[in-house]
């Protein structure tokens, strides 16, 4: 019988576009996952495969949006208030936008409604503000709980679902491999996630640190988890240049993690030889 795989697909806004090199290692390998889990954009592109996207539909789709700044510009202007009454429910909050309007505007059109319209079974996190807990979601509305997942403190508004204000995913969870690790033979975890880098003499704006320093404790909720549990492979694509909202830079973001596809392979084909050859003595 053949091992059965589950993927979990990481936080880290813009350079989560590297799981799509994920997506195609296992489109080439031949595997379809058993089992996904995500968090914030690892949440988007686990509900694209999970809907039965290929990874070179998701590329395609992504480029033909990403790619030209009129496209991206349309589809933001498409997510705006509807009316004075929707801007100013709950007060005006001018710095944070509504996640789930934007995610309407932007995700395609495969993505089903609900997570019984998935064809692989999907648990998404985010995390329970006033609850302080993880929040594991994998039934009911899907839009929701994306929105939940990358709903970006101070960006965006928090996602109110089954009674609960629920905000970005990543702040308890960054990469859910614990979640799916009794429900596959092989369990890959994908870290988007990233650290800051230096940029010549420029020092950091408040912003840069503000992302910077989210960066950095994920980074220990992650070495602290692996201390527990452990995936049977970890892929770190080389994303730290590149910013949380560096969305316009699809193609670079492709070019400089191209890399990861065959390291994916590679890594999966380590596993396999580890699980099933017989250890030599």
């Amino acid at each position: 019988m053949s091992p059965t795989f589950g993927i979990a697909f990481g936080g880290g806004g813009a350079r989560g576009l590297a799981h799509i090199h994920i997506v195609e290692a296992f489109d080439e390998l031949g595997i379809r996952p058993v089992s996904i889990a995500g968090s914030s954009i690892g949440a988007i592109i686990g509900a694209a495969m999970a809907s039965g996207m290929t990874g070179k539909e998701i590329r395609d789709y992504c480029r033909s949006i990403l790619s030209k700044r009129s496209e991206v510009a349309s589809r933001i202007w498409q997510s705006r208030p509807g009316s004075l009454a929707e801007l100013m429910k709950g007060g005006l909050h001018v710095s944070q936008f509504n996640i789930e309007r934007i995610l309407k505007a932007f995700l395609p059109a495969s993505i089903p409604d609900s997570f019984g319209g998935l064809q692989i079974p999907l648990k998404i996190t985010a995390t329970d503000y006033y609850g302080h807990s993880l929040a594991v979601l994998e039934d009911g509305d899907l839009l929701s709980a994306i929105a939940a997942s990358a709903a970006i403190p101070a960006l965006f508004r928090p996602v109110i679902r089954d009674g609960r204000l629920l905000i970005d995913g990543g702040i308890y969870n960054p990469i859910p491999f614990d979640l799916i690790s009794h429900e596959a033979d092989i369990v890959v975890a994908v870290d988007v996630i990233g650290a800051p880098v230096e940029n010549g003499s420029r020092r950091p704006t408040s912003v840069d640190l503000m992302f910077g320093a989210t960066q950095l404790l994920m980074q220990s909720i992650i070495d602290n988890k692996l201390t527990q549990v452990r995936p049977d492979v970890i892929i770190c694509p080389p994303v730290s240049r590149f910013r949380v909202l560096d969305f316009l830079k699809f193609d670079a973001v492709m070019k400089e993690t191209a890399s990861v596809k065959d390291e994916t392979k590679r890594r999966i084909d380590e596993a396999l030889k580890a699980r099933y050859e017989p250890k030599k003595h």
